[in-house]
């Protein structure tokens, strides 16, 4: 094969990697009009003025955004959204042994939880706070980083054809309470197409 055959059949395939990173930045989900599609297109969900999109830490989540720090701390907060199974009880307990409590007491027992309903799906909020283990993912084996004062809004939508979606939006404290107004209206905001 002589040089140009070479450079022919190689330029087409650089020209495939560089495209594919752009499109690896922009998770299906997450759309460039400032919403989440869910439910294979039926639904979407607004996503709050300054929440910056992400390519997702690990394949599983469907989209995922950072939020900017509020004045006085360290860390941004970290909101993802992904369809999943189990039950609603089963992920609220394995989001409360992902914190633990200062004073030893038992995290599930200071779990907060209240319901709402957005375009007919019910949707279940839960609200946790307290030292929380951050690890890179789900299935990472080994402890993560303990982060103090920690506090995790969440979700459960109850679709009717998709199964559950899941909205995990956890973070300092300080933050977190900061956007709590622009995450329940961003679930508010839900909508049917």
């Amino acid at each position: 094969m002589n040089k140009q055959g070479s450079i022919r059949w190689v330029a087409p395939a650089l020209g495939a990697l560089l495209v594919l990173p752009a499109v690896l930045l922009l998770p299906a989900a997450a759309r460039a009009d400032g919403t989440v599609e869910l439910a294979e297109g039926q639904l979407s969900l607004p996503v709050p003025d300054g929440w910056a999109r992400k390519q997702p830490r690990v394949n599983i989540i469907d989209a995922e955004f950072e939020i900017p720090a509020a004045e006085g701390d360290e860390k941004p907060g970290r909101a993802t959204i992904m369809g999943a199974g189990g039950s609603i009880e089963d992920n609220i307990n394995r989001w409360a042994g992902q914190f633990t409590q200062p004073d030893g007491s038992n995290t599930a027992d200071k779990v907060k939880t209240r319901k709402l309903e957005a375009a007919g799906q019910p949707i279940t909020l839960v609200d946790i706070t307290g030292t929380y283990e951050d690890k890179a993912g789900p299935f990472v084996p080994g402890p993560g980083v303990q982060r103090p004062n920690y506090r995790m809004l969440a979700a459960v939508i109850e679709t009717k054809k998709a199964g559950n979606y899941f909205i995990k939006f956890y973070g300092p404290q300080k933050t977190i309470s900061g956007q709590e107004a622009a995450f329940t209206k961003m679930l508010e905001g839900l909508k049917t197409k």
